[in-house]
């Protein structure tokens, strides 16, 4: 027998006990001693809150009534960290990013920080959770009142006063325990270290008593399963609809139950220790309920009289193995108190974030820097918060009875946490996905929640009255609670997660269909949504003057002096400033926020700040952004300032086509003139000195050679123009035939500089490195030297410097053969306007009497490395004209298309 009064002082010394442990990890973290702290085996014993009294005293009455039902709570969590641990790795991605305080911090952030969706989030989350709170009491009132029965006490326990003074002792538990700091966005590393111990303590508990009942009142393993087979619960047939629905919706609170979202986001130091939890957390599931079926046989076949949830107690206690029976005891209480701590942490920050701060703004109009202690009107917030929410879990166990059993609890908190699903993961993944879209969702949801299965189940002597629950509001039946639009015989746990989850889900995506993001909602989308591919948060602020000391008056009232003060200056010193303030900047403007979002909240904080910058106070409607007809006006006259900017960038990209269009009909018709005028003159000279020499009469032998000369001359002009014309026609239809051969880098570059080097009028200095020319070929070695010859050639014409230099640069050639020259010289280069212009055939740049060409050079030399598998290519910003020339060592199969290398660019040194 264990004396009532010697189990609460086991009790007092149990908490004592985890206070100091708590105290030990809150100092080495001040200390900065994280180490084990911060290790992904915490982390995972943390997440082990989801194991609630209902795990360690329900389970084994769920399945006493219900067989292996009991393990779709555990198969849904299971899928989710097995499954799908990326989405949970990026709910922690996007935590960080933004600075997130709780799941109603993360919705109202995704969708434009709005004060409203987190205050409607906050007030679903309390409600959906005050079923969960009762379980706790009505679990730790029951197991207080096992031992009194055993004791000789139980007929002088009054249960009620038992669990009213269990949620005061819980309340103030977790004031002391969870608002010690003030940034929920801090790890509290003393709350987090306490809760992995009661994890291990809940686990051992119940494992002990797993294994006294297997071997202990069994005989052994073989002797279990005889047991199991022979017991009624080998007859229950399963359930198909409440399997995949209670899966469902395992997987659905576990990621969305604020006490979770604490744990696992808010808590999490690292994102990679979620890989680690991904495999470790569905093992200690398993552990959890290895030995709950043979719990639960052994119990209806010795105990069949007694409550099935407390088997776990009544199993040791009926054995007289008192101190197992005390080890089963602080195993449900640690189950209790450490999902209690940690469910009021979370839900007090998002009471007093989205609830007490927007309202107690609201009512101070002299504003944020003058409003005097901040911080100790938050603190004050949480911790009432804190007593009102064990408050609220009290009276629903006083209205409900404290007869339900905890499984069925359990499930309608679940049921109501889930509604934030489709908001969640809509707002994760899909970028079109709105505000009022989320709000309608959620009330949606809520509302089928609970009419459908909250308030039946307060009994018919709560807010529903038995003819209601039977036959509907005004006898209307298909609108009674549990037989929804006509649809009979579901259950009712069933009936109410499918109309809620369906209708919500379906609210959420039409309204968003639609409606039109706001602005800063699209921003906060992008940012949320690619959350991979950005690392800080958008900056939406604009720079202003002046407000810097305002700033740090407000920032030192709500995180206090030193922290205050130690961001500022950090700012200041990154700007090169001296003192405290520094310029507000947009950076410093958004990383103010994100400091401020720890304490107050994300949307609590941008309105701070806001109120701040903008030189104005904040209204009621701005802080709690209630959608009336000005917000819809507003939203409105957005979606057509956004259609109205994608219409004018949608012109500009015309306009600068049609810019582009109108070069190169310019270009063509001054090519189409310059063929005409190219082709004429030699035609002309031919005809013009044919005539001459066709003329009879005296011509010296000098005069007859001289006339030849020139009609030859002339005729050799106008093949090479005739060639280039039929050459790049040739290589555009990809007719060319190439003819391989072997050959050396160098050896072509040396050939190609001799060929194109005049020293007459415009002499060019060419810079090379022999040592890295001695690059083996096979390739078409006169196409590839004609591009080599145009590029210097080129060079030679139109670089404008008063020296002109010409660098030919060989880069090492890749592993995969691929060849990389750079040419560069040292004049102005080509502009901007023109450099997309330069490969076109109907181009020509610069100088025309120095071009001396109809402009097919660069046309020609693009065509050539296309045929030859590679590119030539201009290089802007360097300290000249650049050209980069890539290609194969050997020739490619000419039916493979080849992938271009994106190879970075250099400035080139001259």
């Amino acid at each position: 027998m264990v004396p009532f009064n010697a189990l609460i002082a086991v009790c007092l010394t149990y908490v004592v006990a985890l206070f100091l442990i708590a105290f030990f990890a809150e100092k080495r973290a001040a200390a900065g001693k994280l180490g084990w702290l911060q290790s992904p085996l915490v982390y995972t014993l943390s997440l082990s809150i989801y194991c609630t009294a209902w795990t360690f005293y329900g389970a084994v009455g769920y399945a006493a009534r219900s067989g292996l039902e009991f393990a779709t709570i555990y198969i849904g969590p299971t899928i989710v960290m097995i499954g799908w641990w990326w989405f949970v790795r990026k709910l922690v991605r996007v935590g960080k990013m933004q600075r997130i305080t709780s799941i109603a911090d993360l919705i109202s952030s995704r969708f434009g920080k709005s004060t409203s969706l987190g205050v409607i989030v906050t007030l679903m989350a309390v409600v959906g959770s005050t079923p969960y709170i009762a379980l706790q009491l009505q679990s730790v009132t029951l197991s207080f009142s096992v031992f009194a029965t055993h004791s000789g006490q139980g007929a002088s326990m009054d249960l009620n006063a038992t669990a009213l003074w269990v949620a005061i002792g819980l309340a103030v538990f977790t004031v002391l325990f969870g608002t010690r700091n003030l940034d929920a966005n801090e790890r509290h590393h003393g709350v987090v270290t306490a809760i992995a111990v009661e994890a291990v303590v809940k686990l051992v508990a119940l494992l002990s008593v797993g294994i006294f009942v297997v071997w202990g009142v069994a005989d052994g393993m073989g002797d279990t399963l005889v047991r199991i087979d022979a017991s009624p619960l080998s007859d229950i047939p399963p359930n198909t609809s409440r399997w995949i629905s209670l899966t469902f919706l395992s997987a659905a609170a576990f990621i969305c139950l604020p006490r979770m979202f604490q744990v696992m986001v808010v808590e999490n130091s690292d994102e990679r220790h979620v890989a680690t939890a991904s495999w470790a957390f569905p093992l200690y599931l398993f552990l959890m309920c290895l030995f709950v079926l043979p719990i639960a046989v052994v119990g209806l076949e010795l105990l069949p009289n007694n409550n099935p949830d407390l088997f776990v107690l009544s199993l040791p206690l009926s054995m007289n193995q008192n101190g197992l029976a005390m080890l089963s005891f602080l195993g449900g209480f640690s189950s209790a108190t450490s999902m209690v701590v940690v469910a009021a942490i979370a839900l007090s920050t998002m009471v007093s974030n989205h609830i007490v701060m927007p309202l107690w703004l609201s009512k101070n109009q002299s504003g944020a820097t003058v409003s005097g202690d901040v911080r100790r009107v938050i603190l004050l917030a949480r911790r009432t918060s804190i007593a009102g929410i064990l408050g609220l879990g009290y009276i629903y166990y006083r209205f409900s009875g404290g007869g339900a059993a905890l499984a069925a609890i359990g499930l309608i908190s679940f049921a109501g946490v889930a509604q934030f699903l489709p908001a969640l993961v809509g707002g994760m993944f899909w970028r079109g996905a709105t505000r009022i879209g989320a709000i309608a969702g959620l009330l949606t949801g809520f509302a089928i929640w609970a009419y459908a299965l909250f308030l039946p189940s307060l009994g018919a002597n709560g807010l529903m009255s038995a003819s209601v629950m039977e036959f509907g509001p005004f006898g209307i039946s298909w609108l009674a609670p549990q037989s929804l639009f006509g649809i009979k015989g579901l259950d009712p746990v069933v009936h109410a997660i499918v109309w809620s989850t369906f209708l919500n889900t379906l609210a959420f995506c039409t309204v968003s269909l639609l409606s039109f993001p706001s602005p800063l909602e699209r921003l906060q989308g992008a940012q949320i949504v690619n959350a991979f591919e950005h690392s800080t948060t958008a900056q939406e602020w604009r720079g202003h003057g002046g407000e810097a000391e305002d700033l740090l008056v407000m920032s030192q009232r709500i995180l206090g002096a030193d922290q205050a003060q130690k961001v500022f200056l950090q700012a200041a010193k990154s700007q090169g400033k001296q003192g405290y303030l520094p310029d507000t900047s947009p950076d410093f403007l958004s990383r103010i926020e994100r400091e401020l979002a720890g304490s107050v909240g994300a949307a609590t904080a941008h309105a701070m700040v806001g109120q701040i910058v903008g030189g104005a106070a904040v209204s009621v409607e701005d802080l709690m952004a209630v959608a009336d007809e000005t917000a819809q006006m507003l939203e409105y006259s957005s979606q057509l300032e956004n259609k109205t900017a994608e219409l004018g960038r949608t012109a500009l990209q015309l306009r600068e086509v049609n810019e582009k269009l109108t070069e190169l009909s310019i270009q063509k018709d001054a090519f189409l003139s310059q063929i005409s005028h190219e082709l004429r003159t030699p035609m002309t000279s031919i005809r013009a000195f044919s005539e001459i020499l066709r003329e009879e009469g005296k011509m010296t032998d000098s005069e007859r050679k001289k006339y030849s000369s020139i009609i030859h001359d002339e005729t050799q002009r106008l093949t090479r123009l005739l060639d280039d014309l039929l050459d790049i026609s040739v290589l555009e239809n990809g007719q060319v035939s190439l003819n391989a051969q072997d050959a050396t880098l160098g050896v072509l570059l040396d050939h190609a500089v001799s060929a194109s080097i005049s020293h007459d009028a415009h002499p060019i200095t060419v810079i090379r490195d022999a040592g890295r020319e001695m690059v083996p070929l096979h390739t078409d070695s006169d196409r590839l030297t004609q591009v080599f010859i145009n590029l210097i050639s080129n060079a030679q014409k139109y670089c404008d410097a008063e020296t002109p230099v010409l660098r030919i640069h060989v880069r090492t050639p890749t592993p995969d053969g691929w060849i990389e020259i750079i040419f560069g010289d040292n004049g102005s280069g080509i502009s901007n306007k023109n450099q997309g212009l330069i490969f076109e055939k109907f181009s020509r740049l610069g100088d025309q009497a120095a071009a001396g060409g109809a402009g097919l050079g660069l046309a020609i030399c693009r065509e050539i490395m296309i045929n030859l598998g590679g590119e030539v290519s201009y290089l802007p910003g360097q300290s000249g004209a650049a050209f980069r020339v890539s290609f194969p060592s050997k020739l490619p199969d000419r039916k493979v298309t080849h992938a271009m290398l994106d190879l970075p660019s250099e400035e080139i040194a001259i």
